[in-house]
């Protein structure tokens, strides 16, 4: 028994290195930037035109999911413990220059944001209760017509995100309020499954609603003492930035594997922060009724998603450690410890309550989102009320395992499986992004003309086939 699991820890560390530590890396950036390329840097051409689209995001949804509520689900996923656990480990590890090659990977990545959530709007499905379901296992048996890949996808991405990714979030929650309030761990996690129980129980819908509610609170408090700390240290901000660029580029550390370390790390908490070409977010963009009625408009809200959570919530963490000069101390503290001491070196002893405040609503609306995710994919294999309710159940359990038990051999499994999944969606996307950018010209064009763009299924008749009769009418 011994022998075997260690042959199976072996072959999950060697399956990371090489996803991780090279392929998937290279991958994600490389598509990034041909995204980019192909259409034309939309990311900063239209800027302004994702904020534009948000403001009208609540409305026309019709007893469905609205735009924003999909956008809000998607954020809950993305905002989670890495924007401040993982932010620390970068600047630890990689250096101050690490937060720059976030922000490169965060840039680029908003224009796969855009393809891959175009295309779940494009290929998604109704259910019965006036909701609309879909994501990468929907367009790769779609548009691809592989119905074993998207079911090989959804697989991966229950084991990742569905399962053990929640028992990641939950053990966060429990570490955090253990340290800060002298919790104990098992109560923490029957806490966390009465209060998350309601929420999956009530299907998407509920976990729209709640995300809708949290996720522009929590982002906008965190934000708040961010810039506080700032505002403490204005005067030193230029240093902060000046240290980025040049730590970024090896200019202030001896050795040559100094810019290697800081763009590996910075490259890598970004894919992992962000998720953009991942195949998890386009989940969430699938479920919205879009304002305007075409399936590029959650495209452009969802890169906004990228942006917030990158350039804005993970820059927010790392101005704070940097300006508290925390990582200069010897204290050899990472991860949620090192912003934990940055903020109470900056604000007093209230800091270290905040933090684990802003943990358990960072990984609580992370939770529930991953659940969505899965609870669509389980849909897409069973079709089953049965599948989901015992899918449900294993969910709760996980979250109770992962608050009171540490499972490092489960996580680094879900690492493999969610980098299975992501280079399966990202050879999708490049299969499909003649679909996508065609749906960019044809919702550019409209935009130019002063008509608000409208998505007519019939001037793309090989499309019009591959779609269900009862969407995009």
């Amino acid at each position: 028994m011994t022998e075997l699991k260690e042959l199976f820890e072996s072959f999950i560390n060697t399956g990371n290195t090489l996803l991780w530590g090279s392929l998937l890396v290279y991958l994600l950036l490389g598509v990034g930037l041909y995204f980019s390329v192909r259409t034309g840097f939309i990311q900063f051409r239209s800027f302004g035109h994702m904020f534009s689209l948000i403001k009208r995001s609540r409305l026309g949804a019709n007893g469905g999911i609205s735009s924003f509520q999909a956008f809000s689900t998607s954020l809950a996923a993305r905002i989670g413990t890495g924007n401040m656990a993982g932010v620390a480990v970068a600047i630890y590890l990689g250096g101050p220059g690490a937060v720059f090659w976030m922000w490169i990977t965060a840039l680029l990545g908003m224009s796969t944001s855009l393809v891959e959530s175009t295309l779940a709007q494009t290929y998604k499905v109704r259910n019965e209760d006036n909701t609309f379901r879909g994501g990468p296992a929907y367009y790769i048996e779609k548009g691809l017509g592989q119905r074993w890949l998207g079911i090989a996808f959804a697989i991966c991405l229950i084991l990742a995100f569905g399962l053990a990714f929640n028992a990641v979030q939950s053990n966060s929650i429990a570490a955090a309020f253990g340290a800060a309030f002298g919790t104990n761990n098992t109560w923490v996690g029957i806490a966390l499954m009465v209060c998350v129980t309601p929420i999956i129980f009530g299907g998407m819908r509920s976990v729209a609603r709640v995300a809708e509610l949290i996720v522009p609170f929590m982002a906008m408090s965190y934000l708040a003492v961010a810039l506080y700390v700032i505002g403490m240290n204005i005067s030193e901000l230029p240093a902060v930035f000046e240290t980025i660029f040049k730590s970024a580029f090896g200019f202030e550390q001896a050795g040559a594997g100094a810019i290697g370390a800081a763009m590996m790390q910075g490259i890598k908490r970004g894919l992992f922060s962000n998720e953009a070409g991942m195949g998890s977010a386009p989940i969430a963009a699938a479920t919205a009724t879009t304002t305007p009625n075409h399936p590029v408009a959650q495209g452009y809200i969802q890169m906004l998603g990228v942006f917030i959570d990158t350039l804005l919530i993970c820059t927010a963490t790392a101005s704070i450690i940097l300006l508290s000069g925390a990582l200069d101390t010897d204290s050899g503290l990472t991860g949620i410890a090192l912003t934990q001491a940055a903020l109470v070196a900056e604000v007093g002893p209230w800091g270290a309550i905040f933090i684990a405040c802003a943990i358990f609503l960072f990984a609580f609306t992370s939770l529930i989102a991953n659940y969505s995710y899965g609870e669509s994919n389980i849909t897409y294999i069973f079709k089953s009320k049965w599948a989901v309710n015992i899918y449900r159940i294993a969910v709760l359990g996980m979250v109770f395992i992962g608050a009171v038990l540490d499972l490092p051999l489960v996580w680094a499994f879900a690492d493999l499986s969610m980098g299975m999944m992501a280079i399966i969606n990202l050879v999708a996307i490049c299969l499909l992004s003649g679909i996508a950018f065609a749906l960019l010209k044809d919702y550019q064009t409209q935009s130019k003309a002063g008509i608000e763009p409208t998505f007519d299924r019939r001037k793309f008749p090989q499309l019009d086939k591959q779609l269900d009769r009862d969407v995009w009418k």
